[in-house]
This record gives C-alpha cells, sequence and structure tokens, in this order.
C-alpha cells in the first residue's frame, strides 16, 4: 500500500476543517443558510480533489451526504446530477472507443495517417500530430497518448539506426532533436484534438452539462465542433511548425527508414478483420449523425439528440456477432467494464455542486460581489479567465477545477452583464491547455514516463504553447462565437 504525501494528509484533516468554519463559524453578509451549507461542501470536496486525500471519485460522493444533511440542496436535486444524461452520452462515447481498442482499429487509424503524410522528419512528425489528435477527439486521450508513444519509440529505434549511419550532419543533434520533438507533440496534440468534440476531453463534457442545468442550453455536437474545431486546427498547425522549426528544427531530407517502419507495422496488423470493419462502420455511422443530427437527421427523428445516438452505436456493438470469437459479439461486458467510472461519477460530484449552487441562491450571491468587474473590458476578462484557468489546471485536476469554476463564471457573466457561454467556454478550454508539467495532464505524464523527454524541455516548449493557447482561445472566443454560434457576448440572455 502507497504511503500518502504530506499535501494529501494536510488535505484531509483541511477539507473538514473549512467545512466547519464555514458553516457554523463564517456568516458572510447577505447569504443564505442553505448557500452557506453549498460552499462549505464546495470547500471540503474542492480540498479533496486538490489534494487527493482520498480517491477523486470517492470525494465526489460527499455531495449526496452533505448537501442534504446540511439543508444545501435536496437530496433528489443531489442525486439527479448523478444520471444526467450527458454522463451517458460520453458513456456511449467511450464504449465505441474501448471496441476500437479491443480490435486494434484505433492503431490501424493512426499508423495510415501517418503513412499518408511522409517520411521526412517534419512529416513524421505531422503524421504523428494529426493521427494523435484525431483519435484522441474520439477515445480517451491516455489510450491515445500510450498507443502513439509505443507507435513512436518503435520509429524513434528505427530511424535512430539509420542516422547513425547516415553521412548527416550533427547526427546525434538530429536524432535527440526528432525523439524529443515527436514525444512532445504526442503529448501536446492528444490535448489539444480532444477539445475538438464533446466527447474529447471530459471538461467539455462538464461545460455542456452544466450549460444546459443552469441555463436550460444544450450544446450539440455539431455546433460544439463548428466552434472548437478552428481552434483546434490552428493550435495544432502552431505546435507543428513551433516543434519542427522553433523548439527543435528538424531537417527536410528524407528518412529512408521511416515509411518502411511504418509499412512494416501496417503489415504486421495484417488485413482488416471483420471486426474492425464492423466497429468502423459503427464509429463512421455515430460520427455523421452526431455531425448531421441538427440539420439533417432530426427533420425525420425530432426527439433524436447526441446521448440517444452514443448509446445507439454502443448498443450496436453488443448485437454485432465477432467472427473470431465463437459465441462472442463484437463488444462484450468484460470489455465494457473499463469504462472510466471514476470519471463519471466526477461529472456527477461537479453537476451536485452546480445544482446547489443554482438551488441555494450561492451563484447569485458570488455574482453580486463580483459586480465590481463590470466595467473591466470584456476581451481582458476572457484573457484572465483562461490565463488563470491554463496555469492553475498545471497543478489540479482539469475536471475537478472546471466543475468548481464554471458555476462560479456563470454567477459572475450574470451580475456584469455578459452572455456566460464566454467565460464559461474560454475556462473549459483553456483547461484542457496544461502543457508545462508532467502531473498536469496524463499524455504528459505519459511521454515523461519513457524518458525521452527532460522536465526542462516539457517546461520551456510548454511554456510557450500556454501563453499562444491562451491568447488564441481569447480570440476565439471573443471573435467566433458571434461569428458561429450566434452568440453577442455582450448581453446576457438569460
Amino acid at each position: 500500500m502507497e504511503s500518502k504525501s504530506l499535501a494529501s494528509k494536510i488535505g484531509l484533516v483541511l477539507g473538514p476543517v473549512l467545512f466547519i468554519i464555514f458553516q457554523f463559524i463564517v456568516q458572510p453578509e447577505g447569504m443564505s443558510e442553505s448557500g452557506r451549507s453549498v460552499l462549505a461542501c464546495t470547500l471540503w470536496v474542492a480540498t479533496w480533489w486538490t489534494t487527493e486525500a482520498i480517491p477523486m471519485a470517492a470525494t465526489s460522493l460527499l455531495p449526496i451526504v452533505i448537501l442534504p444533511l446540511t439543508g444545501g440542496a435536496k437530496i433528489d436535486t443531489v442525486t439527479a446530477a448523478y444520471g444526467n444524461k450527458i454522463l451517458f452520452l460520453y458513456m456511449g462515447g467511450f464504449i465505441i472507443a474501448i471496441a476500437m481498442e479491443k480490435w486494434n482499429l484505433h492503431k490501424r487509424i493512426a499508423l495510415t495517417i501517418i503513412s499518408w503524410v511522409g517520411t521526412n522528419s517534419r512529416g513524421i512528425v505531422l503524421g504523428f500530430i494529426i493521427a494523435t489528435a484525431f483519435l484522441s477527439m474520439w477515445i480517451s486521450n491516455t489510450a491515445t497518448s500510450l498507443m502513439m508513444v509505443t507507435i513512436g519509440i518503435a520509429l524513434i529505434s528505427q530511424l535512430g539506426g539509420i542516422i547513425d549511419k547516415s553521412d548527416m550532419p550533427d547526427k546525434v543533434k538530429l536524432k535527440a532533436s526528432l525523439g524529443k520533438a515527436l514525444m512532445l507533440s504526442i503529448a501536446y496534440a492528444a490535448s489539444i484534438g480532444g477539445m475538438g468534440t464533446l466527447i474529447g476531453t471530459p471538461t467539455n463534457v462538464v461545460f455542456s452539462a452544466i450549460a444546459q442545468q443552469l441555463f436550460d442550453v444544450e450544446i450539440s455536437f455539431a455546433l460544439w465542433m463548428a466552434f472548437a474545431m478552428p481552434l483546434v486546427v490552428v493550435l495544432l498547425t502552431i505546435l507543428w511548425w513551433y516543434m519542427v522549426r522553433v523548439a527543435y528544427p528538424l531537417p527536410k531530407k528524407p528518412l529512408a527508414g521511416g515509411r518502411k517502419q511504418i509499412e512494416d507495422d501496417l503489415k504486421e496488423l495484417g488485413k482488416m478483420s471483420w471486426e474492425e470493419k464492423a466497429v468502423f462502420a459503427v464509429f463512421t455511422l455515430t460520427a455523421f449523425s452526431w455531425i448531421t443530427s441538427s440539420f439533417l437527421l432530426k427533420k425525420f427523428l425530432p426527439g433524436l439528440d447526441d446521448t440517444i445516438i452514443a448509446m445507439s452505436g454502443a448498443l450496436a456493438l453488443f448485437l454485432v456477432p465477432a467472427k473470431s470469437e465463437v459465441n462472442k459479439m463484437v463488444m462484450d461486458w468484460e470489455s465494457a467494464v473499463k469504462l472510466p467510472w471514476g470519471i463519471i461519477v466526477l461529472f456527477g460530484g461537479g453537476l451536485a455542486l452546480a445544482a446547489g449552487f443554482q438551488e441555494s441562491g450561492l451563484a447569485e450571491w458570488i455574482g453580486q460581489q463580483m459586480s465590481l468587474l463590470e466595467g473591466v473590458n470584456l476581451l481582458l476578462l476572457i484573457f484572465i479567465i483562461a490565463l488563470m484557468l491554463n496555469f492553475l489546471t498545471e497543478v489540479t485536476s482539469n475536471v475537478a477545477t472546471a466543475s468548481i469554476m464554471l458555476p462560479i463564471l456563470a454567477a459572475l457573466s450574470q451580475s456584469i452583464g455578459v452572455h456566460p457561454f464566454g467565460p464559461m467556454i474560454a475556462a473549459t478550454l483553456a483547461a484542457s491547455c496544461a502543457f508545462m508539467l508532467p502531473i498536469a495532464t496524463p499524455p504528459n505524464a505519459i511521454v515523461f514516463s519513457f524518458g525521452h523527454v527532460e522536465m526542462k524541455d516539457m517546461i520551456r516548449k510548454g511554456f510557450a504553447l500556454n501563453l499562444a493557447s491562451t491568447v488564441l482561445i481569447t480570440l476565439s472566443v471573443y471573435f467566433l462565437m458571434e461569428l458561429v454560434l450566434g452568440i453577442d457576448l455582450s448581453v446576457n440572455p438569460f
């Protein structure tokens, strides 16, 4: 059994102490008793989430006990948050992702994309960036990173031998630069790619659920992609340019062994199996339905929404027989139980707190306290929020941080008369752009653990990308939201 860190030991005690102080001692002027209970519960949960005093999923169950007992929110309201339909959207998408991993479809997709891009060092990095980002839109960033790093290390090993035997100048430097550029590109592309779809990263799911819970507005899959994809494309382009031209300048000269390694890996996979074809068909149909539901499919099925599409795709996999396994289907429950249940419970905990903020009037009270920000330039406000979330999630869980901050930002927006989706979406996107530390995201941790990247490499390159992503998120929210989503940020319609 692993011993607890000092931070987790302190957090274990600090959480309940903060709860007691704000529940029984501190009485902020104008705050209702139920609002004080929600605030006290939030501080306890946030402390345990931040310090990981106990497993984060276990901490996420605290609101079920504390909020009803203290009068912060009714038990029906709290428990309903753990069954929010957005969580089933995530669940359905993840079952499809598990099927892709089970039958190695994700590896075939990645290798095929890489083989299309080119065999010079810059092209190889670009191929890995595109493949990693694309997969991260549909399957977990962690699984994507782990697979892509494995492929990347095999390729680096192959290319390393070719570089050593070549007559290229600075062979040692090129070998090291290519390895670092490739590894960091995988980590960062996984985080950036996840921003592109609603199911790509948990923070997007949290925003969608809270937006519907607080404002009864449904953010469709297609609508999110229409707004987020331009930002993702620009960020990936900057990532590639920065990695191969600035951080680790790489030559254009072709590396002959690159294509051979990719072709060998593809040959090893063999022909596309029946199961791969079936999963690919379900994945393609599901993605097509998500993208077209709002302007095409709903004309024939008015009750259709993204969650129904996700669960339909997931259920379809349990109905298609597998030819390589007797009496088995393409997806079985033994594989499906690999779902990240802890993350799903974490979503529920965040939504329960958000419901408490709304029901108790705490959100309105916080908004009133922040009315001093009313005169702040909106562009500057969005930049500050994006910058704060970007660097805050370097050391905290992005899902937990988003769960706490989004209701607060909603209240702030309403108090100063701006559309709440501006600050909320800026925070949501920025929470996915922590590039500096291994502990910031699972992709960072995975890449760092393989030893090709030093801490100083990740901090220096990640810091530049943190700033670039903050600026781009700010500009996207400020200029594209009205253009793509039809939202006037200067007006609060709620």
